[in-house]
């Protein structure tokens, strides 16, 4: 797998980070855990239970070292938020994440959340964003 990055970007690779200076295109030759600077959210951000799920499996891949607790608490809010939201889409894209973790493919679960934002933020907020109906 080939991976580019923009001078500055940042890759964290099995837990490791690496900046290049310069543009540069890097080769995978084997498994690994990798996770683009792009797809890296910051704490602040996990403000809703989709998101926060994304934050725990992201710390697993950044820190493998911390997996097994990271796993457990990953498992608890995937459990936690199935019995939360009722639409059926989120409900079984949550089923997928769970099982993409259970085989270690957290980066797919990754892309899998982040495919249901749109219809998280659609039942969680079904008059519309909080700062749009205030300023209404």
């Amino acid at each position: 797998m080939n991976i580019t990055l923009r001078a500055g970007e940042k890759l964290y690779i099995n837990g490791a980070v690496v900046r290049v200076d310069r543009k540069a295109t890097i080769e995978l030759l084997n498994d690994a855990s990798f996770l683009l600077e792009t797809h890296v959210m910051q704490p602040s951000d996990a403000t809703t239970p989709l998101r926060q799920i994304y934050f725990v499996l992201q710390i697993m891949l950044m820190d493998p070292t911390a997996a097994r607790v990271t796993s457990e608490l990953a498992g608890a809010l995937i459990e936690k938020a199935t019995g939360t939201f009722a639409t059926a889409e989120i409900r079984v894209g949550l089923k997928l994440v769970s099982d993409l973790v259970g085989r270690a493919r957290c980066f797919e679960a990754m892309k899998t959340l982040r495919a249901m934002y749109a219809v998280e933020r659609r039942e969680m907020f079904p008059l519309g964003d909080i700062e749009t109906t205030q300023a209404a």
